[in-house]
């Protein structure tokens, strides 16, 4: 009775620490050509760990409930302990009743240089910061938090674009590693939250939720009233688009989307398909190969 006691307590330990993510890391150092330095794998096993092994939240994720994401960082050069890289990083989420994952987030972040000394301690600190290496991962840990909390609720991200938020504040502060202030350029870590966070671009986030509960979430069950959803909440980008053309925003959504509302409406029950190829053409002009492919 005591050893179950004890099971159980563990247990209910072990689930109430589980951490959030289920993340894949790949550090790709072939453009240097010395990827077989074993700094590059070890960097790659620790940044595993770290961000696998990290509690991001305060809240509670059983096994299947992790969010699926990775993180493809590729080395451009090295010097001693200053890195030059890219991150790609790119999120997904189950839909309802189908064993098809959606992709969430997809962002080419290419303003990535560190420092990493070989074993060294990776520590994150939610109110200041300990290094820009740090600093990046945590940003695009609370963007996944974010996102994927906004297809479950309305706004349910919030908490975590505050948090990034506050990480690019306390970044940005004493450094000049760049992707964190608005000199830095219209497709970057700062422009990224600040429009997210922006009433300017408020239905992206309508968006996000809508897209996913009303749309995708009852194909399964009521394939043509998920389409005509997902039809309609193109139009609210278009209102967005309307407001501010050409946004960062809209490029984020359909890097991550693109593909997939190009399948949806190539296929299935029969919607207004050319209705939404002159929206799509109207809001995501340099996405017109794909809309090209839409066939019904």
């Amino acid at each position: 009775m005591r050893n179950s006691i004890l099971f159980i307590a563990l247990l209910f330990v072990s689930q109430a620490f589980s951490q959030e993510l289920n993340c894949s890391v790949v550090v790709n150092a072939q453009q240097t050509g010395n990827e077989n330095v074993q700094v590059f794998k070890t960097l790659e096993r620790q940044l595993k760990e770290f961000i696998n092994n990290t509690q991001w939240t305060n809240k509670t994720y059983k096994g299947q409930e992790k969010i699926e994401c990775s993180m493809n960082i590729i080395i451009t050069d090295y010097n001693s302990d200053k890195f030059e890289a890219t991150i790609q990083v790119q999120s997904s989420r189950p839909v309802f009743n189908s064993s098809y994952s959606t992709p969430v987030y997809n962002f080419n972040d290419k303003n990535f240089n560190f420092e990493y000394l070989e074993f060294q301690n990776l520590l994150y600190n939610a109110n200041q910061f300990e290094s820009n290496l740090v600093s990046v991962l945590a940003f695009h840990v609370y963007m996944i938090l974010g996102l994927d909390a906004d297809t479950f609720s309305p706004n349910g991200g919030d908490e975590y674009f505050q948090q990034a938020q506050t990480i690019l504040n306390y970044s940005q502060q004493g450094n000049n590693y760049k992707g964190w202030k608005l000199e830095d350029g219209l497709q970057t870590r700062f422009t990224l939250i600040d429009n997210i966070l922006s009433p300017t671009y408020k239905e992206f986030r309508n968006v996000m939720y809508d897209y996913h509960i009303n749309g995708l979430d009852v194909m399964a069950d009521n394939a043509k009233g998920g389409k005509e959803k997902i039809a309609s909440v193109l139009n609210d980008l278009n209102t967005m688009n309307q407001r501010r053309p050409n946004s960062f925003l809209l490029r984020v959504f359909f890097d991550a989307k693109g593909d997939e509302i190009a399948d949806i409406f190539s296929g299935g029950p029969n919607v207004n398909v050319t209705t939404v190829i002159d929206v799509l053409n109207r809001i995501a002009p340099t996405y017109a190969s794909k809309w090209r492919n839409i066939s019904f």
